[in-house]
């Protein structure tokens, strides 16, 4: 019996299924990061953020908010879980992957603003925006909570041990909000976009899934990891 009261051949098992389902994670936010790019490309006149071209900058915007945002922080949750290094390593690779995430999360907002700004468009009026912003906003005190709580000397071991449920159960609250501001953004996207039903509709549903199952092996990979 391990420290969980789990024989080893169970430890075996779930350490098994959580490479399996890690591995799927990865080659579904693949997937989504090649769509993204062929949808942005070839559909959309490409990502600039510096372009007099108004689109090609708010093109920065999912490029950034998926790839840089989304993506670098469903592999940090999972470095931290699945990524057999000492614990020391574990925390500091998933504080900086987590801290990449915030800058480019800092310059997909950005590039949605400077959207606005040259498309006389108003800015937080969506329920995409809303929930876009507020996720970001959480997550940047959910990092300094993280930051202070378990990184910085002086914090007890008891301290630490109350705020670890909290601080991965909002991780992961948060990872799906983000993906719920995603697939709000893809349909917000269609919808001012007006688009028929086309080549290009069917490229940005499976943008859609992609992303959502990107989603639910990531967590799925960090609940079944808890058992190694």
């Amino acid at each position: 019996m391990d420290t969980y009261g789990v024989s080893s051949t169970h430890t075996y098992v779930y350490r098994q299924s959580a490479t399996r389902i890690t591995i799927l994670a990865h080659l579904f936010g693949i997937t989504a990061i090649i769509l993204l790019l062929v949808w942005l490309l070839h559909f959309r006149e490409g990502i600039h953020l510096d372009s007099d071209n108004p689109f090609r900058i708010f093109n920065v915007h999912p490029f950034m908010m998926f790839f840089g945002f989304i993506f670098f922080v469903g592999e940090a949750m999972m470095v931290y879980k699945t990524v057999p290094a000492p614990r020391n390593v574990q925390k500091i690779v998933h504080l900086l992957l987590h801290l990449l995430a915030i800058a480019f999360g800092i310059i997909g907002l950005h590039a949605v603003f400077k959207f606005h700004s040259k498309a006389n468009f108003a800015n937080l009026r969506s329920l995409h925006s809303w929930i876009g912003i507020g996720t970001f906003s959480l997550f940047i005190l959910q990092w300094l909570f993280g930051l202070v709580t378990f990184m910085v000397p002086g914090s007890t071991t008891g301290t630490r041990a109350r705020a670890a449920p909290w601080h991965i159960s909002g991780g992961r609250a948060l990872f799906y909000m983000a993906i719920i501001a995603a697939e709000t953004g893809l349909m917000e996207k269609v919808t001012l976009l007006e688009l028929q039903y086309s080549t290009e509709t069917r490229l940005i549903n499976f943008l859609g899934l992609a992303i959502l199952l990107f989603g639910i092996t990531v967590d799925l990979s960090v609940a079944l990891a808890r058992y190694v």
